[in-house]
């Protein structure tokens, strides 16, 4: 039988045991309590509901909503026609007759005088001017009396109708000019003198 010796561990070997056990055991509880948080954790985690998403997808429902009406207000606005509102003008012909051409000679002279002589109420035809003017001039619009008592006096009758500067004057018709050389000019007051005097110049035959 084999002698078995036991040798008394000294005091520093024991510290030195109690040491590393120490450690070893607090290094085993740390991993283990590490663990066991992870796993309540992860349970927890587990019962807990799943937060509601209705916070995030309204936001965007009512974004969606919002864009559609904008783009609804923008489709209207664009098919709407802007209407103006345009003055009716009168065609030009209605507003004013067309100013008429008339020969440059006595029958236009003649026919021009008698338009405006029915606009302004003077009486008197064409064959009422015509003979009176055949008589007094010839038809010669510059012709010129300087031998009778108005030429004597200073007023020698003119043109067409022989009418004197003073008669001319006073019995001028407006929208003619004041020039009783011009055919038309010396024609119309003549008329219209002889419509004062005699009441046309159909009346007329002779000087007067």
């Amino acid at each position: 039988m084999r002698n078995s010796t036991f040798t008394v561990p000294t005091m520093a070997k024991i510290r030195k045991m109690g040491i590393v056990g120490g450690f070893a055991a607090f290094a085993a509880s740390t991993t283990f309590g590490l663990a066991a948080t992870a796993d309540q954790q992860s349970a927890q985690a587990a019962a807990e509901p799943a937060p509601a998403t209705t916070a995030t997808i309204l936001p965007a429902a009512a974004d969606k909503a919002v864009g559609e009406r904008a783009g609804d207000a923008v489709s209207r606005s664009a098919d709407r026609v802007e209407v103006q509102q345009v003055a009716y003008k009168k065609p030009a012909s209605s507003e004013k007759s067309e100013k008429k051409d008339y020969p440059d000679n006595l029958d236009g002279w003649i026919r021009e005088s008698l338009d405006i002589m029915q606009e302004k109420g003077i009486p008197g035809t064409y064959h009422g001017l015509h003979k009176n003017i055949i008589r007094e001039s010839s038809g010669n619009p510059k012709a010129i009396n300087d031998w009778d008592i108005n030429a004597i006096n200073g007023i020698p009758s003119k043109g067409l109708l022989q009418v004197i500067p003073p008669t001319f004057e006073a019995y001028h018709v407006e929208g003619t000019p004041n020039d009783i050389w011009n055919p038309v000019s010396n024609i119309t007051a003549a008329a219209n003198y002889a419509a004062d005097k005699y009441g046309s110049i159909d009346n007329v035959n002779s000087a007067y």
